[in-house]
């Protein structure tokens, strides 16, 4: 890299990309000055099904800049999609301008290079296309009806068992879809530097999975292609895999034979980088007299489209939180004419959740039991209710204990509608959520110089989830080195390889890796030192410590040898180590979760159905927190994050046209700072001595699963109205009629 990832300020104290980010220094993905670069705009199909005919784009060629037009008439082929065959077995989904067909509306069917950015929009207003136009459908609720659902993992106990049980709840949920749009807007940076090596600057969470992608496409090996990823405004899973537009920018540079920017509208990143798909569940829950669930039966349905098969796993956190005796799952994918939806953060288990958290909110009501106490009475808290090995940590019973006191749960009313503040009905809910806590292989470098000084460096992306703060943090805990003399580089496949920044498994991966490496370079401190110090020989990598300019042994103070020393007398120039760290026998054991409970405290006007949300509360059991900081702002954002599930957040389709409307941030509703209150969170901060060496489980996912359960639950207890369908909003609020 020209620069350290996170530039060398002396402030550590926050995060440790700060300085860069507000000071404009930090480059994002279309930020990067690049030499002879021209710029790229996409062209979207109009229709959405159906196939393209001819594509008119001598209008555009006319325009003053226009170097060249791509599409699937014009353009450089890719290995991977040389047959129907590869096509097929790239996996990739939307072999972009390797296809006639069309499969929704706004699919990129060209794309128009010129000098500027100003003289590419236009040329590409000017291309134009003949259809033959096809059958098409965009109606999930209509075309679910039509979809027979499959058993969704295996049956634990029977349906029979229960079906006399005296307190059961029967109902369907619903949920529109959802898009996730963070402030910077997928962008991508492509270069041919030489004959089968490529340069991508790109919005991604994960270098190491698009430089493994391309390579597999363009059949070359992934070191030849580069990958920088430094700053991530946000992502929240649409990074996670390689969209067509960053495999057509790459083509572009292929064809020109100069580097090429393309930079997503708000619209096209409606079509073009995944959402949470919309979907229906049908939950029947029961349970006996003294509160115990006895049985669930769970169906859940998901949109997808009509190319690739997105299956959301809406059913698998029924198997995670509670055991229960008998439980039947059943799922299915709703093909329709749109793009592929993606994870979401939370994906699949934030959209069960809210199904499942509801009806045992529902159950309570109809047993007249505390919501509270059935979640302590019946949570798995000792082994993991499908797999039966025992939980390495477990503590959301302790989540719910600590949220119920924080939130003041005794003040709540167990009647609803019966708390009126002026025109507010005022009510409390609560849910619980879970995650399995993953990790994966990854490694760590570190390079030192002779005056203290050190950089720890990793592939792994940061999208603003506060990654190098975590890693800096855990490099001066282990080897001792004060924080302002270490440095942190990551987001580039030039450095030691890490899985994507997702699935909550980010932390919980390369803190290991950084564990690994910072013991690694005192050990190899230690051998040089020796030749200095005797005592320093065989010492294990936990007596030693590092300081601001020496190396010393942690009970023995005065054994100790200055860098200067150690870099002269073994003639170094620079020492740097690499260590790996993954997971091990540990996961054959031990089932890891990270959880949460989430409380709130809501306000619903009489006279206009507005919801507002007077209190939340989040306490999360996540391992070890290594920065706290970075930790809490996870947890609070996913939070509002599941407001605008809760109350706002619909991606809206024109069913007769085919295609969406309001696709930008203005005709779609998320939540703004008015529409939240300060998110109260806390941790329990328990280490799992068993996940990784900091101890410490992911945080990402389950700030937001829970979060619009325990909304709508306050909303029934506030009201009495029982709202199934979200987004929950004012008209829906007003329309309903108390259960």
């Amino acid at each position: 890299m020209s620069e350290s990832y996170y530039l060398k300020q002396q402030d550590t104290e926050g995060r440790v990309e700060a300085r860069a980010k507000v000071t404009g220094k930090g480059k994002y993905a279309a930020e990067y000055t690049v030499d002879n670069l021209c710029h790229g705009v996409l062209v979207g199909s109009t229709i959405p099904s159906g196939r393209i005919i001819t594509i008119d784009t001598e209008q555009a060629r006319q325009v003053t800049g226009v170097i060249d037009c791509l599409s699937h008439q014009n353009r450089p082929l890719i290995p991977g999609f040389s047959s129907a065959e590869k096509i097929k077995e790239s996996g990739f989904g939307l072999p972009i301008f390797h296809t006639d067909k069309i499969h929704f509306k706004g699919q990129p069917i060209a794309l128009v290079i010129a000098e500027t950015l100003e003289e590419a929009l236009y040329a590409a207003a000017l291309v134009k296309a003949e259809y033959e136009e096809a059958a098409f459908d965009i109606d999930f609720d209509k075309k679910r009806q039509e979809i027979a659902l499959q058993e969704s993992g295996k049956e634990r106990g029977t349906l029979e068992a229960w079906k006399r049980v005296k307190h059961v709840v029967d109902q369907s949920y619903s949920i529109k879809a959802e898009v996730h749009h963070p402030m910077e807007m997928h962008a991508t940076i492509a270069a041919w530097t030489a004959e089968g090596h490529l340069e991508l600057h790109d919005k991604n969470q994960g270098v190491n999975n698009v430089q493994q992608v391309l390579a597999g496409l363009y059949q070359i090996p992934k070191e030849q292609i580069h990958v920088v990823s430094e700053y991530v405004g946000g992502g929240f899973g649409s990074g996670l895999r390689v969209w067509p537009h960053v495999l057509a920018t790459a083509m572009a540079a292929k064809q020109v034979n100069r580097p090429v920017k393309v930079v997503l509208t708000r619209p096209q990143m409606f079509v073009s980088t995944g959402y949470r798909p919309a979907s229906w569940q049908k939950v029947r829950i029961g349970a006996d007299e003294q509160g115990r669930l006895l049985g669930i039966y769970h169906q859940a349905m998901n949109g997808t489209s009509t190319y690739e098969n997105f299956n959301e796993g809406i059913t698998r956190v029924t198997r995670l939180i509670y055991d229960f005796p008998n439980l039947k799952a059943e799922s299915a994918t709703v093909p329709l004419h749109m793009n592929t939806p993606t994870w979401m953060r939370g994906p699949g288990d934030c959209t069960g959740d809210f199904a499942v958290e509801s009806a045992i909110d529902e159950l309570c009501y109809t047993m007249q039991k505390d919501p509270v106490q059935i979640r302590l009475d019946n949570i798995a808290s000792v082994n993991h209710p499908d797999n039966k090995l025992p939980w390495s940590t477990h503590f959301l019973k302790e989540c719910v204990e600590q949220g119920a006191k924080m939130i003041g749960w005794e003040k709540r009313s167990s009647q609803p509608r019966s708390t009126v503040d002026g025109d507010w009905h005022v009510g409390y809910g609560m849910a619980v959520g879970m995650w399995n806590a993953g990790r994966g292989k990854a490694s760590a470098a570190i390079s030192m110089t002779a005056d203290g000084h050190m950089v720890v460096q990793t592939a792994m992306t940061d999208i603003g989830t506060g990654t190098g703060t975590g890693m800096l943090n855990i490099a001066h805990d282990v080897t001792g080195v004060p924080k302002h003399q270490i440095h942190i580089e990551l987001g580039n496949s030039n450095l030691p390889p890490a899985p994507s920044q997702g699935g909550s498994t980010g932390m919980s991966s390369v803190s290991g890796a950084v564990v690994a490496v910072s013991n690694a370079l005192k050990l190899q401190l230690a051998q040089y030192a020796a030749k200095n110090n005797p005592a320093f020989n065989g010492v294990s990598a936990d007596e030693v410590m590092l300081s601001t300019d020496s190396i010393t042994l942690r009970d023995k103070a005065n054994v100790r040898v200055a860098y200067t020393d150690l870099w002269t007398n073994n003639q170094l120039e620079e020492i740097r180590v690499e260590a790996t760290s993954e997971p091990g026998e540990e996961r054959k054991k031990y089932a890891f979760c990270s959880s949460a409970a989430h409380f709130c405290q809501v306000r619903v006007h009489q006279k206009t159905g507005k919801v507002k949300i007077d209190r939340m509360v989040c306490v999360a059991d996540g391992g070890t927190v290594i920065n706290q900081r970075a930790a809490a702002n996870q947890m609070s954002g996913a939070a509002v994050g599941g407001i605008g599930m809760a109350l706002m957040e619909e991606q809206f389709v024109e069913h007769k046209l085919g295609g969406l409307i309001a696709d930008d941030l203005a005709g779609y509703h998320f939540p703004v700072n008015a529409d939240a209150p300060i998110v109260e969170v806390a941790f329990i901060g328990k280490p799992d001595p068993n996940i990784n060496p900091s101890g410490a489980k992911g945080l990402g996912e389950v700030g937001i699963i829970g979060t619009a359960a325990a909304i709508s639950n306050a909303i029934y207890n506030a009201t009495g109205k029982r709202l199934r369908d979200l987004p929950i909003t004012p008209d829906k609020v007003l329309l309903a009629t108390p259960s």
